[in-house]
């Protein structure tokens, strides 16, 4: 071990050193304040592409058959050096920046390969197209330097499209060694503790990363596209409510008190409906003080959107659509792969009560059951575990959660959820202890949660005294009393639908990943050395 710390020191000796020659000679790359890029690298292969389909139109490749080795050999040169002339008489030329990842010395010339946003590109670099000083310069460098790189396209006799560098600038020295072999990286702690270097090494990593953007921007703009306004509100607040979790408590030294990091989105964009802004949404991070797995990270991002004149039913409609659309937009199929099994978002999705879900998957019939004595003998019965403050609501719940979501791969709207687990909802007009609200579930995970807003400031303030008596109890993520937001009601809140969206999750679903801290780009670890 000591042995081989001594010959890695001696390595980020040796690349010290060459920056210090660099400096003394007057060639420090980091001084260089900006390169002007004319392409990257995607851009330029297509560019390529094009024109060289444009001027070898009808030019067919000669026949070889019936030849020899030798004679086969001649003729594929020929024409490749009659097809390279044509293409050299009028180049492309292209000017690109980003890290070699590969470099072989051959030389008189050399090839290296350089990797930006979109992808890779090989060069070719040689002494009398550079120039003695600047080759020698090149012969130098190190892989996971960073290269601004100048020249025209052409194609190699092995058919790779390329760049003949006329111009190599070192625009920033590595002075630490990049793994040989990434592919992933085995030791999954350092990919996200050091994600910089999965991003330069990883392309599946980079390209999650690249679409879960695409994905955020398709979503503001299916909902610009049905009139949503993007709204901001506050992270700090004093209340955290709107969700059933734990928040981080942190203190504001400016005001002397203590405040609380949000749950949730869901309780100022009400306030936004009362005021009139009809629909609104807010992507943004949300805390819960909460474990970590494979599909929870104590900071996630959340979408939630409310549109007033409308209920779960609508919610339902733009959901489904919204689905659909990410699907065709990012994935390029409404038909999408997860871990090798196929989910068809084209098709309608299913719509079930919860009731209903736990019959099909149980047998038992919650409708049938009288009181919460009763449930809890089925769950004893069933060996579902329960708290003594649990009522039949929270016993439905968890009856749901241990034998029904697992079933659920295929899109499925769970509706009509007990009101004891839903503060925030709208009772069920024609069942008073059930409450207008769904989750959609895809590949057995919850992507959604959506209601018909409780709007009756009455109602809500008892719904309140509930949650703050089962906080009193051992519920720790039991919602408060929000004095405000009742007031808010007072004023006036029309009918409305809300819903909320996991962001990482719905990530992890069109990009295939099989964990969250896979899509999430600093995801929460802790610390080192403890």
């Amino acid at each position: 071990m000591a042995g081989k710390e001594q010959d890695l020191n001696q390595l980020l000796k040796v690349r010290r050193d060459k920056l210090k020659d660099l400096q003394d000679n007057g060639k420090d790359p980091f001084v260089i304040t900006k390169y002007e890029q004319s392409h990257h690298t995607l851009e330029a292969k297509d560019i390529y592409e094009a024109h060289e389909a444009k001027l070898l139109s009808g030019r067919e490749k000669p026949s070889t058959d019936g030849l020899d080795d030798e004679a086969k050999k001649e003729v594929i040169t020929k024409d490749y050096n009659e097809r390279r002339a044509i293409m050299d008489a009028d180049p492309i030329r292209v000017s690109i920046a980003g890290r070699m990842m590969f470099k072989r010395k051959m030389g008189k010339a050399s090839f290296c390969n350089i990797r930006d946003l979109q992808g890779n590109i090989q060069i070719y670099v040689a002494k009398d197209a550079l120039g003695d000083e600047a080759y020698e310069d090149f012969k130098k460098s190190d892989i996971g330097d960073i290269y601004g790189v100048k020249g025209f396209l052409f194609r190699t006799k092995t058919g790779e499209i390329s760049i003949h560098a006329e111009e190599m600038t070192l625009l920033t020295k590595s002075l630490q060694i990049l793994p040989e072999k990434f592919h992933g990286l085995t030791d999954t702690d350092t990919r996200y503790r050091q994600r910089y270097i999965d991003l330069i090494m990883n392309e599946d990593s980079r390209n999650v990363f690249i679409k879960r953007s695409k994905i955020i921007k398709e979503i503001r703009s299916f909902l610009d596209e049905r009139d949503f306004m993007e709204v901001e509100t506050p992270m700090l607040v004093s209340n955290a409510g709107g969700a059933a979790a734990r928040p981080f408590e942190t203190h504001y030294n400016a005001l002397d008190e203590d405040v609380k990091l949000r749950i949730s989105l869901e309780l100022y964009l009400k306030r936004l409906i009362v005021g009139g802004l009809e629909r609104v949404y807010e992507i943004g991070r949300v805390f819960r003080n909460e474990g970590v797995d494979t599909r929870h990270n104590p900071e996630f991002t959340l979408m939630e959107l409310y549109q007033a004149y409308t209920d779960y039913e609508g919610m339902m409609e733009l959901t489904e659509s919204m689905f659909r659309y990410l699907a065709e937009k990012v994935c390029g199929s409404t038909k999408i792969s997860y871990n090798g099994i196929e989910i068809d978002l084209g098709k309608p999705f299913e719509r079930i009560t919860m009731i209903d879900c736990i019959k099909k998957y149980t047998g038992i019939d919650f409708d049938t059951v009288a009181d919460d004595a009763a449930a809890k003998s089925l769950a004893i019965e069933k060996g579902v575990e329960f708290e003594e403050r649990h009522t039949k609501g929270d016993i439905i719940n968890l009856f749901f959660e241990e034998f029904c979501e697992k079933n659920l791969i295929q899109p499925t709207f769970v509706m009509d959820h007990p009101i004891a687990i839903s503060p925030l909802t709208k009772k069920k007009p024609s069942a008073p202890e059930k409450v207008e609200r769904f989750e959609l579930f895809i590949n057995t995970w919850e992507m959604c949660n959506a209601y018909s807003e409780l709007n009756d400031p009455i109602d809500q303030r008892e719904r309140f005294k509930a949650q703050d008596a089962a906080f009193e109890a051992g519920d720790e993520e039991a919602n408060h009393t929000d004095e405000d937001f009742l007031y808010a009601l007072e004023i006036g809140m029309p009918p409305t639908g809300g819903i909320g969206y996991g962001i990482d999750r719905l990530v992890m679903l069109l990009t295939d990943s099989q964990a969250i801290r896979d899509v999430l780009l600093f995801p929460t670890l802790k610390s080192t050395g403890k």
